[in-house]
């Protein structure tokens, strides 16, 4: 699953030069859409705010919040049962991933934010564990089929040649396609598990009991010694991930996980039945009595109306914040790959570097936008940096650790010159395959962004969630859910023109 990649290509102006373009397309569409977006620093003197952060981080208190231990293992119980379940609907989904209904559904569900799938299941099932595990583990099962697929069809084909004829499809499967993706497959399920911690803590920002619903709490009254507190927890539990994660411990864990969360609450039938065969239909579908030209009227009426009032203004907010995010992810992933890379640094700034990029990706980005938000008041700036910040922290992150295997000569030059002129050349392809790769996952944040009041498509989304009008939110997800489509295919057509791919072999 390799891919060589020319280490004079980029000097010489050969292969580089579309990368080249396209990159600079990119900034150049980031800077045009960024002077129409709202990038302002409205609150009148931020440093009161950075001040009381600062001493709230310096003095955790850990007795601050009540049941905390309980919602740390909530955390993990949800994480772990939905991340269990979504790898158990998405790995048959791989192996389907050819027919097209498949890829159609998988691209729908996965399209979709978890938090905006647990308003929807917090409406059928309640404020229930349900809720939780089955918010994580369905658009999970999309992204699972989606990446289990791809890394199948770029296994070495090598071995397929010196099969028998007659060698059925199911041996092939199992003896020779299997073994060779099967540590791909643990290693992207235990990245999974990482992204279902975040997703899971995420979720108490809508009321489930998990560490989100006390920081969202610690944050609204300004107690930043219990929201560090439930933060370093938080880090501490991501950044040993490797080490208590153990396949081996994986069934004994989910049982666990069963055993654990707080089963509990009722499910009403009607209530479920009514959901989804009156409350998401169409305001004029719903009062009418016979569909006739006066009821087609009216929801043609109702459709310009959605379209045209929060459609429309929430699509643009969501590309303009989008691309400009995407831009700064990259720019920020430029600057932080060498914080972990052998060739920049030595042991002690290395590990200062993996701390750092711990904490950025470990924070979710609502968390990482809210934090802005209380700063710098509402705009589009604090979704901005916080999405650039957890993006660029991630993609660094894989990028810093290729640089480990990589050779060099022994005249090579040092600092600044061997990053221009040696290090990036040979990595900047894989790079952008990173950044595009997430193209699809910026979308979906900057969606959901919108519930901190930034006027994305969540903000339109969550307002007609609190106002109980369901018809106008499922609309407005299935416009999100077109879009975050639009982004992916958009995304996988660049990556297969550049040839792009997000291994390589650097050596």
């Amino acid at each position: 699953m390799t891919t060589s990649i020319s280490t004079s290509g980029f000097a010489a102006g050969t292969k580089p030069r579309p990368l080249l373009r396209t990159s600079l397309g990119f900034v150049a569409v980031a800077v045009v859409l960024g002077l129409f977006g709202d990038f302002e620093i409205t609150t009148l003197d931020p440093w009161i705010e950075i001040k009381r952060m600062a001493i709230g981080a310096t003095t955790p208190d850990f007795s601050a919040t009540e049941d905390l231990w309980r919602a740390v293992i909530n955390t993990v119980a949800f994480a772990i049962l939905g991340v269990a379940l979504g790898n158990a609907l998405g790995f048959p989904l791989a192996l389907a991933f050819k027919y097209r209904a498949v890829r159609a559904s998988c691209a729908f569900i996965r399209a979709i934010h978890e938090l905006f799938w647990a308003l929807i299941f917090l409406q059928v099932f309640g404020l229930t564990p349900l809720t939780g595990v089955l918010a994580i583990a369905i658009p999970y099962a999309g992204i699972f089929a989606k990446v289990y697929s791809e890394i199948l069809e770029e296994s070495d084909p090598a071995p397929l040649q010196t099969l028998p004829k007659g060698t059925s499809a199911i041996t092939t499967f199992m003896f020779v396609r299997m073994p060779d993706a099967w540590v791909h497959f643990k290693t992207y399920a235990l990245y999974r598990l990482e992204c279902g911690l975040r997703s899971s803590a995420v979720l108490g920002f809508v009321g489930l009991p998990t560490i989100g619903f006390h920081l969202e709490s610690a944050f609204s009254q300004g107690k930043y010694s219990e929201v560090a507190a439930l933060l370093i927890i938080f880090y501490v539990i991501i950044a040993t991930i490797r080490k208590w994660v153990h396949s081996r411990l994986i069934p004994v864990y989910i049982l666990l996980a069963l055993l654990v969360i707080p089963w509990g609450g009722e499910f009403s039938a009607s209530n479920i039945l009514r959901f989804f065969s009156h409350d998401i239909l169409p305001h004029p579908l719903r009062i009418a009595e016979t569909i006739d030209m006066g009821t087609l009227a009216a929801l043609g009426s109702w459709l310009s109306m959605m379209w045209n009032e929060q459609a429309v203004p929430g699509i643009i907010a969501t590309v303009i914040l989008t691309q400009v995010a995407l831009v700064g992810s990259g720019a920020l992933t430029l600057l932080f790959f060498p914080l972990i890379s052998p060739k920049f640094f030595k042991t002690f700034g290395r590990t200062a570097g993996h701390v750092f990029l711990v904490v950025l990706r470990s924070t979710p980005e609502y968390v990482l936008a809210l934090i802005f938000l209380l700063l710098w008041g509402p705009s589009m700036l604090p979704a901005a940096v916080a999405l650039a910040l957890h993006n660029g922290a991630i993609i660094g992150h894989l990028i810093g650790r290729y640089t480990e295997d990589m050779s060099l000569r022994p005249d090579s030059s040092k600092g600044l010159n061997l990053y221009a002129y040696d290090v990036l050349p040979r990595l900047y392809p894989q790079f952008l395959a990173f950044l595009f790769y997430r193209w699809e996952v910026i979308m979906r944040e900057t969606a959901i962004l919108g519930i901190l009041g930034i006027a994305t498509l969540g903000f339109y989304i969550d307002s007609a969630f609190a106002d109980l009008r369901f018809d106008r939110a499922l609309f407005l997800i299935i416009i999100t859910a077109t879009l975050n489509i639009c982004i992916d295919s958009l995304s996988r057509y660049i990556r297969g023109r550049l040839r792009l791919k997000t291994t390589a072999d650097v050596v």
